[in-house]
């Protein structure tokens, strides 16, 4: 088995210039931080931006390639507009995302971790490329985060994994195998916490 690493294509995007089961970054409130320790074997890459209808629902739209406009387009259809920047200006980038399945501790669940901001791509790129953190399986990681908006601050660091939990993990990743859990669910639009099928 390779060891957990990213793609050229996500170190190259991250160097340009969680509600629910999910372990979202943005969620995570300024001064604190989540331990987690990755399930996945291999991160799953893809390219995200975000849909809004006229009465205001959101809804993301997955790509495995950069999209051009067109391709935007067409995948939202009718129904639905990019959602707009900050400033009302333009349409909010696209984004390159890096997501993977953890253990968070907090929670004492297993989550779908999507990571979209560019700092923690780096930082995560960073640790599976030391020697010293291989496997990557001995190690668990502390997400934190500082500010708020614009001035907002992302840390990820590795920490050795905590030996008392390896059996809660294991048997939490081994449930969501058997029911059904698939990462691969988020590019067709399909619940990635369910088996379709």
């Amino acid at each position: 088995m390779a060891p957990f690493g990213l793609s050229q294509r996500a170190r190259d995007n991250s160097a340009a210039t969680g509600g629910g089961d999910y372990l979202n970054p943005s969620k995570i409130q300024s001064g604190k931080s989540v331990r987690f320790h990755i399930t996945s074997e291999q991160p799953t890459e893809f390219f995200e931006c975000w849909g809004e209808t006229a009465d205001g629902s959101v809804r993301p739209f997955r790509f495995i390639d950069d999209p051009t406009p067109a391709d935007i387009k067409a995948e939202m259809g009718p129904e639905y507009d990019r959602r707009m920047n900050r400033e009302g200006t333009a349409p909010e980038p696209v984004k390159m995302v890096v997501a993977f399945w953890v253990y968070n501790y907090d929670t004492q669940k297993i989550e779908l971790c999507s990571l979209s901001q560019k700092s923690l791509v780096r930082e995560l790129d960073q640790i599976t490329q030391l020697e010293d953190y291989q496997p990557l399986d001995n190690f668990d990681l502390i997400m934190g985060k500082e500010g708020s908006g614009l001035t907002t601050v992302y840390s990820l660091k590795a920490v050795p994994r905590k030996k008392d939990a390896v059996n809660e993990v294991s048997s939490s990743w081994d449930a969501a195998e058997s029911a059904g859990y698939n990462i691969q669910n988020l590019l067709t639009g399909d619940n990635p916490f369910k088996a379709v099928g």
